[in-house]
């Protein structure tokens, strides 16, 4: 049985592209998820796995939709292997039931794996360089002005906690946050 996956990280980003191209190629069972690839267990994911059987194939339109890394990638092709099962990656042209294939898998699972870790460096490294001309990242401070309004209209208990949000344009966690230091400050000074 051809057994078909795709995955997108997110609720409002499609699916079609991938599926559209896994279903041309012909599959029997298609799985899709909207369900982020750093968190192992995936719904979908682990039905396919339990579904698949020895002689099965597993078509997706990218190595990146199964692994969240190379180690994870190449686990699940060993566990995938020693179960008998094949894993056609349409992207990247590498069919499993090859010995080419199965050396294409080791050799881009790690430049993967470079590439992202090249990735987190920069940006590690961008981060270090923007903090070093006194830039910082994260929203803008709510005005001090605003956070004392939404504590005024809370003191008050005339209006709910959605309310008060609507009029301030407060969230109810930086209310919550601005609460609890007004109580810790008064611990303090008692």
């Amino acid at each position: 049985m051809k057994i078909g996956y795709c995955r997108v990280s997110l609720e409002n980003q499609c699916l079609d592209r991938q599926s559209d191209a896994i279903m041309n190629y012909g599959v029997d069972k298609l799985f899709e998820e909207k369900f982020t690839g750093t968190i192992s267990s995936r719904p979908e994911f682990d039905k396919l796995k339990i579904m698949a059987r020895a002689g099965d194939i597993v078509v997706v339109e990218s190595l990146s939709r199964l692994g969240r890394s190379s180690k994870d990638l190449l686990n699940l092709l060993d566990d995938f292997e020693s179960r008998e099962i094949k894993v056609v990656s349409l992207k990247e042209s590498i069919d499993t039931t090859t010995p080419v294939g199965k050396m294409l898998i080791t050799v881009l699972s790690a430049l993967s794996q470079f590439e992202r870790d090249v990735t987190v460096l920069r940006t590690c490294e961008g981060l270090k360089s923007a903090r070093a001309r006194g830039r910082v990242g994260g929203r803008p401070p709510v005005p001090a002005k605003d956070v004392e309004k939404a504590i005024k209209l809370y003191d008050s208990q005339t209006y709910s906690l959605k309310e008060i949000e609507q009029i301030t344009k407060i969230s109810t966690a930086t209310l919550y946050r601005a609460l609890g230091k007004r109580k810790q400050l008064n611990e303090n000074v008692s």
